[in-house]
């Protein structure tokens, strides 16, 4: 599968002063929430960086799947959603696979399918927005609330990276592995050898990556260098541009 990207990465916590959180560090513009996720017992808000997308979820149900994961592990990177340019051929290759889908959307807008995290460690979605440069998850004026900036990538930890490496590559590459790397035209998703199995970092290009730092570090969030923690996730930034 050619032309994946990495269109949005979403966080499950506790509370919504994450998303407060990170709209200061990063100098975001208003959230959208998504009447949408109330079907899956949620309240979120989503921010627009650059044509991609950040968000956090919040459950309000104990049944919810986001509540599960957190009385699991604790707050952490929950979801990425790649876009695709043939969702047809994504589900069929997926079904082929033998993972399953837990939700399947079809808009004029868009379409999507979300697959059951067992085996892949994470929540996968796989996205075709029409037209290719639109996305209905961030709501109907993402644009003008839209802050410079870019996802570049994103790092998955498991205890069995190279596992994990060659099941993403079989979904959403139909190619083998190679290297600890899954390419995307926004930068790699990158399997690192850990003791707990998630989405662990997020790496963002910011018009400064100082300044954000500097207010990361004013909200009492732990920082080092151009990184910041802030619910169990590690952000990476880098300047814009380079």
């Amino acid at each position: 599968m050619t032309d994946l990207r990495i269109r949005q990465l979403v966080i499950a916590a506790n509370d919504l002063s994450t998303a407060d959180a990170l709209r200061a560090v990063l100098d975001l513009g208003a959230p959208y929430p998504d009447p949408g996720v109330g079907e899956f017992g949620l309240i979120n808000a989503v921010f627009a960086i650059g044509d991609q997308f950040l968000e956090v979820i919040v459950p309000t149900r104990d049944d919810a799947p986001a509540r599960r994961f957190i009385n699991r592990q604790g707050e952490g990177g929950y979801m990425i959603i790649f876009q695709v340019p043939d969702i047809e051929q994504a589900r069929s290759h997926a079904d082929a696979l033998g993972i399953t889908r837990v939700w399947n959307s079809d808009y004029p807008e868009v379409s999507a399918s979300h697959f059951h995290p067992k085996g892949l460690g994470a929540i996968i979605s796989v996205d075709e927005p029409r037209p290719v440069e639109s996305w209905k998850w961030g709501g109907p004026d993402w644009e003008t609330q839209s802050t410079p900036g870019s996802i570049c990538g994103a790092d998955f930890t498991s205890p069995d990276p190279a596992m994990s490496n060659t099941r993403w590559h079989e979904l959403l590459n139909g190619k083998p592995a190679t290297g600890n790397q899954l390419a995307t035209t926004d930068g790699p998703v990158t399997f690192i050898a850990g003791e707990t199995t998630g989405l662990s970092g997020f790496h963002l290009a910011v018009l400064d990556p100082d300044a954000a730092i500097g207010r990361a570090r004013s909200l009492g969030l732990p920082t080092k260098d151009h990184l910041f923690w802030c619910a169990n996730v590690e952000f990476h930034l880098s300047p814009l541009g380079r």
